[in-house]
């Protein structure tokens, strides 16, 4: 019996990279071939040509020096985790956790960490590249809180502002400038690129002014305002190649 040589060519030699990153949200297939062109894409560390095939089970593809899940079996899922839910995949003690609130198939975990009593925004992925990239803090990825502290009528000082602002000495060392403004008296916004343990409630604490609610709001690019707490909703292409684009060195 004859063999399907051109069935197993297929087989073997994956698919188009266009066609993979078009899939993957960078563009039409044209705007990716484009892409290709202009040496913007490597495979396995080499720059791509057209008609290159990829293999999106193992081969690496980079574009502009990011690498870009192309496997079919990747999920990304923003979550809203509420107030007493731990940011782990088994809890010893039986609490509740962030892989009980998503599909447990095929499995994630959390990209960073949320206390137990903080809640928030939580990036849900089995990407493990991206997940590396948007923790390690040489990409310096922002993340932004709203934090109801402990203050009086007037709320929070100019002085108190400054100090968040500048750097605060706790345990660990002096944190990074972040940005710091007051809402209204006793709300601070607060953007740090920083993911040192319970780090918000230990600077507040350090200018006099502990946490009493401690919410995230934004993930690098990630932002959503109507997602309720306890829910979670898979992440857009455009917000997964948006996640790529802001952890580019």
């Amino acid at each position: 019996m004859a063999r399907d040589e051109s069935s197993e060519f297929e087989n073997n030699d994956g698919e188009r990279l266009q066609k993979v990153l078009a899939k993957t949200g960078w563009g039409s297939r044209r705007e990716c071939e484009i892409l290709i062109d202009e040496g913007r894409v490597r495979v396995n560390g080499e720059v791509a040509i057209l008609g290159r095939r990829v293999d999106v089970e193992t081969d690496k593809v980079e574009v502009d020096g990011i690498t870009i899940g192309v496997s079919p079996g990747l999920v990304y899922y923003l979550l809203n985790k509420p107030v007493d839910v731990i940011t782990t995949a088994k809890d010893t003690h039986g609490r509740a956790t962030v892989i009980e609130l998503v599909p447990l198939e095929p499995r994630v975990f959390p990209v960073g960490r949320l206390d137990a009593e903080t809640e928030g925004l939580i990036l849900m992925t089995n990407d493990g590249d991206l997940g590396h990239r948007l923790t390690h803090p040489s990409f310096g990825i922002e993340k932004e809180y709203l934090a109801h502290v402990r203050s009086s009528q007037n709320g929070v000082s100019e002085s108190a502002l400054k100090k968040l602002r500048d750097g605060v000495e706790l345990d660990d060392g002096f944190t990074e400038p972040a940005q710091v403004g007051q809402l209204q008296p006793g709300v601070l916004r607060i953007i740090i690129h920083e993911g040192r343990n319970r780090q918000i409630r230990r600077m507040c604490e350090a200018v006099g002014h502990p946490v009493e609610r401690l919410v995230r709001v934004r993930i690098g690019p990630l932002i959503d305002r109507t997602l309720a707490p306890g829910s979670w909703r898979a992440l857009t292409t455009a917000e997964v190649v948006s996640l790529n684009q802001a952890t580019a060195n």
